[in-house]
């Protein structure tokens, strides 16, 4: 009998703690739910937030077009007024009168540009060019979309740099160099004042790997230190799927006047470089591209700063004065420049010290020559005469030459030139 009574009560024991474990579970789960329940609003509340300001960035971004164009690699040109460009929503340019034209060409230019011309065979073009052309006094905007403001970081960083992206060809510590994730394979000039700067650049699509990284192929203009307060000035070539969404090699600009921190952006992405050109469209897709072994194409750009009223302007191939950049957006390049420097950067966003592989110019080094390596040939600067002028003492800087690298050269139909590039990972760069 009392082990039957026990038996019970180990039951009714049992069972009771089955029960409050039932509903100490069924309690948890509604708290849980109820927290979820109240998070909802939260989150639909943030998305709502974000998507508000997404619209309002591209209502700022995207002008009301006189015309529109879709390009055959799927960008929308929009033909906007030239009064109405984003440059115009800068405080200081509210009442600006629009330079039509430089006061100034460099002196040597144009026979240059005879050379060049019996040289080329075929003018490098922009897609959207197939299905064609904006009206005078329009200029013609690259439409951003929802997307590519999506893909950004943030909605303030839609459009900028890193910081600590311009190589630094002074320091010392690779560590320090590559803490951002940018590397570069460069040739450059200092310790004078510079006025500008030209070169032709050889034109490929190299390979990406991971959707956040990028490759390009530029020239710098640069004035100040490599602290908080670089102004640089930035044009040539790039293939990158974050900003763009496609893997297409594009025409690009950039500026900054603190180093890229709050100031400045790719093409016209904010308010600054006033346009003047309606055949030409910041970062568009450019045709044709070279192959390996195969046909080489290349492009011209010219950055000089006007003698006359200290704007920075921009020549695209022998024909295309872009625009210009007011000297007032900056503060050691409103005199002059310091530094000037030619080549590529890429992001390496592996981490761990395991490297990338993504391709840097024709994603092979320097040694395979003409034809198989990327190069950048009739490098000038432009002096304080307004000459233009081949550099003198000219210096050569990359991370990891393992990965990326850069060799100098000098000759009668090139001037000064230099090949650049890599593959990034291979078996000495692991």
């Amino acid at each position: 009998m009392a082990a039957a009574a026990a038996a019970r009560r180990g039951c009714l024991v049992a069972l009771l703690a089955v029960l409050f474990l039932a509903c100490a579970a069924e309690g948890g789960a509604a708290a849980a739910s109820a927290a979820q329940q109240q998070q909802q609003p939260r989150r639909r509340r943030h998305l709502l937030r974000r998507q508000r300001q997404v619209h309002s960035h591209l209502r700022r971004l995207n002008k009301a077009p006189l015309a529109s164009i879709e390009s055959p690699d799927g960008d929308i040109i929009d033909c906007v007024h030239i009064s109405n460009q984003p440059a115009f929503d800068h405080p200081f340019l509210k009442n600006h009168t629009i330079q039509m034209r430089p006061d100034y060409h460099p002196e040597g230019l144009y026979d240059e540009s005879k050379v060049a011309s019996q040289q080329n065979t075929q003018t490098i073009t922009q897609m959207w060019h197939k299905n064609g052309v904006c009206p005078e006094n329009t200029i013609p905007i690259r439409r951003t979309k929802k997307e590519d403001v999506l893909r950004a970081s943030s909605i303030r960083r839609y459009g900028k740099k890193k910081h600590k992206s311009t190589p630094n060809p002074m320091s010392v510590d690779p560590d320090m160099l590559n803490e951002s994730g940018h590397q570069h394979a460069i040739a450059y000039v200092e310790g004078d004042k510079y006025y500008g700067a030209k070169a032709t650049i050889n034109v490929w699509q190299p390979r990406i790997e991971q959707a956040n990284e990028f490759s390009l192929s530029q020239l710098w203009i640069l004035g100040g230190s490599f602290g908080q307060d670089l102004n640089s000035i930035e044009a040539g070539w790039q293939v990158s799927p974050d900003l763009y969404g496609d893997n297409n090699t594009r025409l690009f600009t950039y500026w900054t006047s603190d180093a890229y921190q709050a100031t400045g952006c790719y093409n016209l992405l904010c308010s600054g470089f006033i346009q003047i050109n309606n055949q030409i469209a910041m970062g568009a897709s450019i045709s044709p591209l070279s192959n390996y072994g195969g046909s080489q194409y290349d492009i011209n750009i010219l950055v000089w700063k006007d003698p006359k009223e200290g704007n920075w302007w921009l020549q695209f191939g022998n024909d295309y004065v872009l625009g210009y950049w007011p000297s007032f957006l900056f503060s050691y390049l409103a005199d002059s420049a310091s530094m000037i420097e030619w080549g590529g950067e890429v992001v390496n966003s592996e981490p761990d010290g395991s490297h990338t592989s993504t391709q840097m110019g024709s994603g092979h080094f320097p040694e395979e020559g003409f034809g198989k390596s990327s190069y950048f040939k009739n490098i000038q600067v432009v002096d304080s005469s307004n000459n233009l002028r081949a550099p003198s003492g000219i210096g050569s800087f990359t991370e990891q030459s393992n990965c990326y690298d850069v060799q100098n050269g000098n000759n009668g139909d090139w001037g000064t030139y230099f090949y650049y590039g890599g593959p990034g990972k291979n078996p000495n760069c692991p």
